[in-house]
C-alpha cells in the first residue's frame, strides 16, 4: 500500500514539477524578463523527469526523491520569507510554500527504507 501511494505521489508531483518547462519555454522566449525564475523551472522541470522516471523502482531513486523533499522544504523557506519581504506577492508566495512544505513531507513520509548493499 506504502508503495503504490509512493508511486502515485511520485507521478503527480513529477508531472506537476515536470510542467515547469512550460515557464522555462516562456522565459527563454523571451517573456519573462526573471532570468532567475526560468533557471529554477529548469531545474524543476529536470527533477519532474527523474521523479516520474523514479515510478518504476522508487529505492533506486532514494536519493533522487530526497533531494526533491529537501529542496522543496529549501524553497518554500526562501520563497515564504521573501513573501515578507514583497508586500504585494505576500499571498501568492505563501500559498506555493505550503504546496512545497506537503510536497516535501508527502515524499519524506513515503520516502523507501534504506537498502543494505551487499558489495560495502
Amino acid at each position: 500500500m506504502r508503495d503504490r501511494a509512493l508511486k502515485i505521489v511520485l507521478v503527480l508531483v513529477g508531472l506537476f514539477f515536470t510542467a515547469a518547462v512550460i515557464p522555462t519555454y516562456g522565459g527563454i522566449r523571451g517573456a519573462d524578463p526573471n532570468t532567475g525564475d526560468t533557471m529554477q523551472m529548469a531545474i524543476y522541470a529536470t527533477l519532474g523527469v527523474f521523479l516520474l522516471l523514479a515510478v518504476r523502482k522508487p529505492a533506486a531513486y532514494r536519493s533522487v526523491i530526497a533531494f526533491a523533499a529537501w529542496s522543496s522544504f529549501a524553497h518554500a523557506v526562501t520563497m515564504g520569507s521573501l513573501g515578507f519581504e514583497m508586500p504585494p506577492m505576500k499571498t501568492g508566495f505563501i500559498a506555493a510554500s505550503v504546496i512545497l512544505v506537503v510536497i516535501g513531507a508527502t515524499l519524506l513520509a513515503l520516502l523507501p527504507k534504506r537498502t543494505t548493499d551487499a558489495a560495502s
